[in-house]
């Protein structure tokens, strides 16, 4: 069995882990939250600081009132925090606040300079949050898998090689939302840089896990971008951030434009901000950059080797217990002494069993969120599960024609920093209850959506969270 270290609890720093759910039993269990790759609830240290700062909150930047230099300030050091969290110089890089990490990175698409034969190197392993973005500005080449889906590097030191001089970027996630694999991030910088190429590193996965650190510009693997979203750091207010040189940002007009972007505007002429401002057009999220701020300084507080421990011996006992669940099949890694090449994502299937309904029979039976299917990362999935083009061509016919049920897909499981094996437990348990059919509901096929609900049954929403039941009591 897996030697424990000296567990991280941040479960009391953590909104909701408390909060019972109903099952379709009529039990009400607490809840086990397995899918935080995807979004991770809030810590109580940024609620509470966004609840401090709410009642001084006003708009930034030219106001002369004290809530809004009060603001004002906030929103600066939000700023020079989320810098100091991957390791940026602030004397030349700067930090610009978006939605997520979605919008960081189609904001680099459109402002990183391009020449019309210029080359962006991606992966197989991406979301397609860092693949589509560059499709149209660029010719855009795929660095391969190898079978077990970690980074082909031999083929991306090949793709290097047959673009010499035309290679502008090197775009990579730092760690995937499907396998976990974490990507050798500074190796493929040195390589990029020597090729005459910048990198970008999809960070939204990697940063709630393990340390960023974009190292000094005179580093030959330094990160020259780095891009991250706060939903996926404890703090799901609408934030992300896109960190990065100043100068690529002040030679080109931004691709929004409007109040916020400018120094001087008459009839004729325009003269643009500088960095950040002229990337942050319009009113800006204010409170969602506090939040993200302050779980940035609870995770360098806690300090991120002690996260990444935490997650290994997590991640070594989960793929050791699930060895004990019948049919199993896990993608990517699954050798516990391996737990440190990757962050706390797992995918598996069962055999025999659609992962869309052993994901509702999870969820509606356990009590146990996570998620299923292909994960914003088709063409990786494919990989993964080594299907052929003619199963593959057949199901994109099919969904195509509004049929999902048959779409290829996994489930995963995805850790916190305040995840413990008896969340793994309660996984377990209930992977080998549906292993043996032993599960209550009976559950019918949505086609168009792929996804499995319970026969008659209604589900209690009302009792928990409804905006229709506020606006009545409130009324």
């Amino acid at each position: 069995m897996i030697t424990a270290p000296p567990m991280l609890d941040m479960r009391s720093r953590i909104v909701g882990l408390d909060r019972e759910v109903p099952l379709l039993d009529g039990r009400r269990v607490p809840y086990v939250n397995l899918d935080n790759a995807a979004s991770t609830p809030p810590l109580v240290d940024v609620l509470r600081a966004v609840e401090a700062f709410m009642p001084y909150y006003s708009s930034v930047h030219r106001g002369t009132g004290f809530k809004s230099r009060l603001s004002t300030v906030a929103y600066d050091q939000a700023h020079e925090i989320i810098g100091r969290f991957v390791g940026a110089d602030p004397r030349t890089h700067t930090v610009i606040f978006g939605k997520n990490t979605t919008e960081a990175i189609n904001k680099l698409a459109y402002r990183y300079p391009l020449e019309p034969d210029a080359v962006v190197i991606t992966t197989q392993l991406e979301h397609h949050s860092n693949d589509l973005p560059w499709r149209p500005q660029a010719h855009v080449v795929h660095v391969h898998a190898l079978p077990d889906g970690r980074l082909d590097e031999d083929d991306f030191d090949r793709q290097l090689a047959r673009h010499a001089g035309r290679v502008a970027l090197v775009a990579v996630s730092g760690a995937s939302n499907v396998s976990g694999f974490i990507q050798p991030i500074h190796r493929l910088a040195r390589k990029a840089h020597a090729a005459g190429a910048r990198i970008l590193v999809d960070a939204a996965q990697l940063a709630p896990h393990r340390r960023v650190d974009m190292r000094p510009d005179d580093d030959p693997e330094h990160l020259d971008f780095v891009a991250l979203s706060a939903h996926k750091m404890y703090a799901p207010f609408g934030t992300g951030a896109l960190v990065g040189p100043k100068e690529v940002f002040l030679h080109q007009p931004p691709e929004y434009s409007g109040g916020g972007t400018v120094d001087i505007v008459t009839l004729d002429e325009v003269y643009w901000a500088g960095a950040p401002d002229r990337d942050e057009a319009g009113s800006p999220n204010v409170v969602g950059a506090v939040a993200m701020a302050v779980a940035a300084q609870v995770l360098m507080e806690v300090g991120m080797e002690a996260v990444a421990a935490h997650e290994e011996h997590l991640i070594a006992y989960t793929l050791e217990r699930l060895r004990e669940v019948p049919g199993i099949r896990i993608y990517g890694e699954s050798d516990p002494a391996r737990a440190h090449e990757k962050v706390g994502v797992i995918p598996f299937n069962l055999d025999g069993v659609s992962h869309f309904l052993a994901a509702a029979i999870l969820g509606y039976e356990g009590g146990i969120g996570v998620r299923s299917g292909c994960f914003c990362a088709h063409p990786y999935v494919v990989h993964l599960l080594q299907l052929d083009e003619a199963q593959s061509a057949r199901w994109r016919r099919q969904m195509l024609a509004g049929d999902k049920s048959d779409m290829p897909g996994m489930v995963r499981a995805s850790f916190g920093c305040y995840s413990n094996t008896d969340d793994v437990d309660r996984l377990i348990e209930m992977l080998q209850r549906i292993a043996r059919h032993d599960y209550r509901g009976e559950y019918a096929l949505d086609r168009k959506t792929g996804e499995y609900h319970p026969l008659n049954f209604e589900e209690p929403l009302a009792d928990y969270f409804l905006l229709k039941t506020l606006a009545r009591n409130g009324g």
